[in-house]
């Protein structure tokens, strides 16, 4: 189930584009903080060069966007919640919850000002959907 909403969040008030997966969320997790996966799932992320391949809080870089290298420093990385600011502005938190039975919702916290970015992160959250889902169908067989 995939929703946006306008919600309150630790950064105020954001649009929030999420989506519930079946899929643990520890897998989730590490999806969204190693940074050598970014391309796998970003639509828009074309090439990362950083200090740390798992983000944390202080991690620094860049990423290629299409045209541009833009420079990013993760401003907190806990309890399974990151935030970063890209070229020195706010950008989208990204949040993964724990919903039990294996599943788990991916959410990317969207300042209102940054709301024409929610296509790109509707497109994220299906890619990270089939990207988990291949992972999990190769660990059964």
């Amino acid at each position: 189930m995939t929703r946006v909403r306008t919600t309150q969040t630790p950064d105020g008030r954001r649009l929030e584009v999420s989506t519930v997966l079946s899929a643990p969320a520890a897998d989730a997790w590490d999806a969204i903080v190693d940074t050598r996966r970014w391309q796998e799932w970003s639509p828009i992320v074309l090439g990362v060069e950083t200090t740390d391949r798992r983000i944390r809080t202080g991690t620094t870089g860049r990423v290629r966007l299409p045209g541009v290298w833009v420079p990013f420093r993760i401003t907190s990385c806990t309890d399974r919640r990151w935030t970063w600011r890209v070229s020195g502005i706010p950008a989208a938190a990204h949040r993964v919850d724990d919903l039990r039975d294996g599943r788990c919702r991916i959410a990317f916290e969207l300042p209102i000002h940054q709301s024409g970015y929610a296509p790109i992160s509707l497109r994220s959250l299906e890619r990270l959907e089939a990207l988990l889902e291949s992972e999990e169908t190769g660990r059964e067989r």
